[in-house]
């Protein structure tokens, strides 16, 4: 009766491994793509004043982020406070992983306009992120990219751009640095 016991108990064994592992391996693997982000950051942030015109005037602007994780990684908030003598811009960006594309919906408003915007859908791979939506931008359709690079525990940059062909070429109006102390 006991080396009964024992062998079954090495098979409940064997079948609670055999799943945690299963369990793991399809676990997405980019859930926790956005986890660097979380917490306090210093923002420094360079826009284009007229994007899409030739315009080359850039308009500086500091304040912070902060970026919260919410369902274990699987989505997260971040706000956005910056500004200079002349504007302040309060900004939210809202963050939900796709386990069945294993790509991440990032959604923005701002409290200017009070809508949330149609997502950018993408993913990171090899440190960078990259995530592109269709919007209208002056009465045109335009492609619209963010780019998340130069990823530290420290520091971090995003640049946003649009592209008024379909993506054949892209102008950046979105320059933000992040940083920690």
């Amino acid at each position: 009766m006991r080396s009964w016991s024992l062998r079954a108990g090495c098979t409940w064994l064997l079948i609670v491994c055999a799943w945690q592992q299963s369990a793991m391996a399809a676990a997405p693997g980019h859930q926790h793509d956005f986890d660097f982000e979380f917490g306090s950051w210093t923002a420094h942030v360079k826009r284009l004043a007229h994007p899409l015109t030739g315009s080359h005037t850039w308009i500086d602007y500091s304040g912070t982020s902060v970026v919260r994780k919410i369902w274990n990684g699987k989505a997260n908030l971040g706000e956005l406070e910056i500004g200079n003598l002349q504007t302040h811009i309060q900004a939210l960006s809202f963050r939900l992983y796709d386990p069945q594309s294993a790509q991440w919906n990032v959604y923005f408003a701002n409290s200017r306009v009070g809508i949330l915007g149609v997502p950018m859908v993408g993913a990171f791979n090899n440190g960078r992120g990259m995530f592109y939506d269709t919007e209208t931008y002056n009465g045109k359709p335009i492609r619209v990219r963010f780019v998340f690079s130069d990823i530290t525990p420290r520091f971090f940059r995003l640049v946003q751009s649009f592209s008024p062909d379909g993506g054949k070429s892209w102008e950046s109006n979105w320059i933000a640095t992040f940083s920690r102390s």
